[in-house]
């Protein structure tokens, strides 16, 4: 088993009130852990599991799952979540009602989701409704929400983020994440550098707003990041190694958040961003792009305005205001991160991602009402309200 939950319990030994009630039994990264689900679904006493799966997915481990729960005497029932009229499977109010509704006819007492990020969304949730426990089986390293205790939802093409329940366990298989599509794969990293923007936000909403702060937390979250930067060039040519390390980050992020019960440390403006852009597309009748890659390309962004931001305003003495230009001048340059997006093979910038310039502007000055929860720097920008708790 990974050492990542030893990690996480004695972090959150040290944080008051520490949700360790609420993390995984098992989390296993490695090569063939699909072998594991079956004994693991034995183990728990189910009788009537749910597989959770799309298309493309149940291809890439659905089908096993289920030959291998069939075999331990366990048979799987089987939903296959479908796609929107533009071809996309995303989380919505259809495909949460697929799933609830697949529980309720063979009374499963566990949901089994093989997938990626949407899935897990659309899994925990109906799970989380119909008070049954869900199992995670990740299909491709391109996001950290597998652990987490939130959905975001698409609700009548408005992102909602609404309350659900971590997994019970994780296997994620590096074999079958190594075979994910290699945008899938850049898109994990670019939800991993994210964090430059998200932990810098949550410094400045702490320092100005007096938000909720966890070190231990932050610490987590910076060092599975800076795993990722250090093996960038392994997980941009998918080697084994590589896809470890970028799988356990995410999982480590995503426990992160957990572990704070709010995702401070691992979203920020450069996520307003992007869930802006989601709904705009969703509105319009668009194609989605992967999120991570929306998430990398806006934290370039955003690093691009905040360092501008630290150049031409508050020029005041106010040590703590001293302290966020510092820490600003701390973030990697857009040219920086740029460079680590090309490096896994990813999008760079908005025209690569597609994303129009008049898109990105209307973006930097609206996402902020995404959230109006959290004090970033955007939203402090766009409000004129840019100043600092007096000291």
């Amino acid at each position: 088993m990974s050492d990542i939950l030893h990690v996480i319990r004695a972090a959150a030994a040290e944080i008051a009130g520490g949700a360790a009630f609420a993390l995984p039994e098992a989390i296993l990264v490695e090569a063939g852990a699909l072998k594991e689900v079956a004994p693991f679904i034995v183990e728990q006493g189910w009788k009537t599991p749910l597989l959770v799966a799309d298309r493309i997915t149940y291809e890439a481990a659905g089908a096993r799952l289920a030959e291998a729960c069939e075999t331990a005497g366990v048979p799987l029932q089987i939903t296959l979540v479908l796609a929107n009229a533009q071809g996309d499977v995303i989380a919505d109010e259809a495909s949460v009602v697929q799933v609830l509704l697949a529980i309720q006819q063979h009374k499963a007492d566990g949901v089994v989701v093989a997938g990626s990020g949407t899935l897990h969304d659309v899994a925990r949730y109906a799970a989380y409704t119909a008070a049954i426990p869900f199992l995670s089986v990740p299909t491709a390293p391109s996001v950290d929400g597998f652990t987490s205790n939130g959905s975001p939802l698409i609700i009548r093409s408005n992102k909602l983020t609404i309350p659900a329940a971590g997994p019970v366990a994780i296997f994620a298989d590096t074999d079958i994440l190594r075979a994910a599509p290699g945008p899938m794969i850049a898109a994990g990293f670019g939800d991993m550098l994210g964090k430059y923007t998200s932990l810098f936000d949550w410094k400045y909403g702490r320092l100005t707003a007096g938000e909720p702060y966890s070190p231990e937390v932050a610490a987590i979250t910076e060092r599975a990041l800076l795993a990722c930067v250090e093996h960038a060039e392994e997980i941009g040519r998918h080697t084994e190694a590589g896809i470890q390390v970028l799988t356990e980050a995410l999982i480590e992020s995503g426990l992160a958040i957990l572990l704070f019960g709010q995702s401070h440390s691992a979203s920020g403006a450069e996520h307003h961003l992007s869930h802006y852009w989601e709904m705009e597309y969703i509105r319009t009748g668009r194609r989605q792009l992967l999120h991570g890659a929306k998430v990398g390309v806006a934290c370039a962004e955003i690093s691009t305005l905040y360092h501008e931001l630290a150049n031409t305003l508050g020029q005041e003495s106010n040590s703590q205001w001293e302290l966020i230009r510092e820490e600003i001048r701390g973030l990697p340059t857009p040219e920086r991160i740029r460079h680590l997006l090309k490096t896994v093979q990813g999008p760079s910038t908005i025209q690569e991602l597609g994303v129009e310039k008049e898109l990105l502007q209307r973006s930097l000055a609206e996402a902020h009402l995404i959230r109006m929860n959290r004090h970033t720097l955007l939203r402090a920008r766009n409000e004129g309200t840019i100043a600092v708790v007096a000291e």
